[in-house]
């Protein structure tokens, strides 16, 4: 089976510009291919996997990756998906952030020469003069096309700033920048960003020719990729010090029995074959596909060593209920105690379970919260000094396992 026609397995595939072009193109080892990632944190999260696989796939059949960071349309923030306009990043901050995703990246792309490379989109968009910018592209735009997009429609509404109305032109003068200066002849990306990214396509063939063979493929990554990668309002981050190795294994392992051989296909390197005969598992053989996928992300994500220790604990934790040797683990003062003591609702807050008190208010009221097995309905529990020193182990939820020691 040819990548075209795998990815096609895998149910990835949304929509493409040229079905022919670009099964012929990828399936030759054809293309450069781009995907963006604006640097709106520090971390890549568990969403983004459906675009680091497909770079990852798409290069092991002979392709070439442009991992684009968006150090530019940062700057402006993407409307896609948003009720309301992203919050406004320094350079310092999104240059920070850039740094961090590449870190991540190279777990999954081989970057070096003739391999996958890493723009920023800052390196050309800040050099451009806004009125000559609009003389060269702002032309090839229809505002009344640009207003029926998905992308802008959804905020009419609440409103659409002019800063973000811009997106769709700074992230389709992308491609037109790439085409021209490093070859890049296909874009990918969520489908949620069709519309964007048919502006880049358009873009280039009223500037270059009708011609011009440009391609582009979106994945199912609007609601499929929105739907991963959260846990209860929370993202889920790649960074092992935002969401612990645990975290993340535990976060797979408990996805929904309608959506393990799903994520399976999607997400792993699994042989189509061996997911095929999982489909047909029922009932608690459902539990051993979970454990597979989460081994699988976590093994790529943070390593086999971390992948083990994680399916370990778990596997520990589950089947005594009392191994907490690789439980995610929070360490406390003496200073973090008040006469010798802490209140359940300052204890879920320096274990990262809660954002803040009201928050942990609302847990322990809506019976979220065990210490040490024992269901917590007080808000005004307390645990002792000997307690902690011994360690409590916090249960939030049915998923999240915390502990804390003196």
């Amino acid at each position: 089976m040819q990548i075209y026609e795998e990815l096609q397995a895998r149910g990835l595939i949304a929509q493409v510009s040229n079905e022919e072009e670009v099964r012929e193109t990828i399936n030759g080892g054809k293309a450069t291919f781009y995907i963006g990632y604006d640097c709106t944190a520090d971390s890549l999260t568990a969403g983004h996997f459906m675009t680091l696989a497909l770079m990852k796939r798409l290069q092991m059949a002979g392709n070439r990756p442009i991992a684009l960071i968006g150090g530019g349309t940062t700057l402006i923030g993407d409307p896609s998906g948003r009720t309301d306009m992203r919050p406004m990043l320094t350079r310092k901050d999104i240059d920070h952030n850039a740094a961090c995703f590449k870190k991540q990246m190279e777990r999954f792309i081989e970057f070096g020469e003739g391999k996958a490379q890493m723009l920023n989109n800052a390196d050309w968009l800040l050099e451009l003069n806004y009125v000559d910018l609009l003389r060269e592209v702002g032309s090839c735009f229809s505002v009344n096309n640009m207003l029926r997009a998905d992308c802008y429609k959804q905020r009419m509404e609440k409103g659409l700033s002019f800063l973000e109305f811009n997106y769709m032109i700074m992230q389709s003068y992308d491609f037109y920048h790439m085409f021209q200066h490093c070859g890049c002849n296909m874009q990918c990306g969520g489908n949620d960003q069709w519309s964007n990214m048919l502006g880049g396509t358009e873009l280039i063939r009223r500037k270059l020719g009708k011609d011009a063979h440009v391609l582009t493929i979106t994945l199912l990554t609007d609601s499929q990729g929105n739907k991963m990668g959260k846990t209860a309002g929370n993202a889920v981050w790649l960074d092992p010090n935002k969401t612990s190795p645990f975290d993340f294994y535990q976060y797979w392992r408990n996805v929904e029995d309608a959506d393990v051989i799903k994520c399976i296909r999607m997400l792993t390197f699994l042989p189509l074959e061996e997911v095929e005969e999982m489909s047909h598992w029922e009932g608690s053989q459902l539990n051993k596909a979970k454990e597979i996928l989460a081994y699988q992300l976590t093994e790529m994500v943070h390593g086999e060593e971390e992948a083990k220790k994680a399916q370990e604990g778990a596997q520990a934790l589950f089947s005594t209920g009392s191994n907490t040797a690789n439980m995610p683990t929070t360490q406390l003062t003496e200073a973090d105690l008040t006469e010798g003591s802490i209140t359940i609702l300052d204890l879920l807050v320096k274990a990262g379970l809660a954002s803040s008190k009201g928050e942990g208010r609302r847990l322990v009221q809506q019976g979220g919260v065990s210490v040490n097995e024992e269901k917590i309905t007080d808000i005004a529990a307390t645990f002792s000094e000997a307690q902690l020193k011994e360690g409590v182990v916090i249960k939030k939820g049915k998923k999240v396992f915390h502990k804390v020691i003196l």
